[in-house]
């Protein structure tokens, strides 16, 4: 089982608190150059008896860049389900996401149809709570809280690091699927 979101980040970071010395307010300088962004898209996959995975891309927007992607088309969702798929030992795979406009449209609609190993449940449209990869995104962007890029290269690295960081904690990844309330059992015949 799958589930999928999409979140984006500017240059301007999440502010978050800090301690600092009594009158001394620490102050964040943030350039004021640039509209860069990157957009992700993240699965968090479990399946029983296995270690729970994080599978993610991220595309980045330079600014005053023309002709540059501004975020995930048909074809870079077809390659992060397919990168899921190949991760997850080309079993068959549930994919659980929100009911997006970007969902539901006929590419889309078709893409998820050319793939036989793929089922589809949909969330109602702005439904953060049963989805674990919204966890991701909170942890992400209180990871990258307070931190000023300079570019959004800077930016990209910052984050492929921390996701990285996640991919190799799957207690934290099963903290997510806990903490939307979700009980996963797996459907094994009794003996």
């Amino acid at each position: 089982m799958c589930f999928a979101d999409e979140a984006g980040q500017g240059l301007r970071p999440p502010k978050a608190r800090t301690w600092s010395r009594r009158g001394a307010t620490p102050v964040v300088r943030v350039s004021g150059k640039g509209s860069g962004r990157i957009s992700l898209a993240a699965m968090v996959c479990c399946r029983p008896a296995a270690r729970t995975r994080l599978v993610y891309r991220m595309l980045v927007r330079h600014p005053h860049r023309r002709g540059e992607k501004t975020g995930f088309k048909e074809s870079d969702l077809a390659a992060l389900l397919d990168a899921a798929h190949q991760q997850l030992g080309r079993r068959p795979v549930v994919l659980v996401w929100d009911n997006s406009t970007q969902h539901t449209d006929r590419a889309v609609r078709e893409l998820l149809g050319k793939r036989r190993w793929l089922t589809v449940f949909r969330l109602p449209s702005y439904a953060p709570d049963p989805n674990p990869a919204e966890g991701v995104w909170a942890h992400l962007k209180k990871s990258l809280a307070n931190l000023a890029s300079c570019s959004t290269d800077q930016l990209a690295a910052h984050t492929r690091t921390r996701l990285k960081r996640m991919q190799d904690r799957p207690a934290l990844l099963d903290g997510f699927i806990a903490g939307t309330g979700l009980v996963l059992t797996s459907l094994q015949a009794p003996p």
